[in-house]
């Protein structure tokens, strides 16, 4: 991947932010762009009247929140498999000695 970025302006709560973008990334900021837009309307609209500011504050919160349950879902998952596999070969080896 090169060094080159590209302007890329996105849109977050009305108002627009021009990011520059290693080149390969544009998609990929675009829907992170998107996925915090939704974060912070959701809290707007969810009650009390907030500041930009805070918004912005609880939706980075929410998004951190959704990362760390998912990295720990994946540890999980791969620790589960790993388990599986142990087990696999000691009944494997098992199944040998006994034929």
């Amino acid at each position: 991947m090169s060094n080159d970025t590209i302007p890329v302006t996105i849109r977050i709560m009305e108002k627009e932010y021009k990011i520059s973008c290693p080149e390969g990334e544009h998609a990929s900021l675009l829907a992170s762009a998107q996925h915090v837009n939704e974060n912070m309307r959701k809290i707007r609209e969810g009650g009390k009247a907030l500041g930009a500011e805070r918004i912005a504050v609880m939706a980075a919160i929410n998004i951190a929140h959704e990362l760390i349950n998912s990295q720990a879902e994946n540890k999980n998952s791969t620790e589960i498999t790993s388990r599986i596999k142990s087990l696999q070969k000691t009944i494997d080896a098992t199944l040998n000695n006994h034929t």
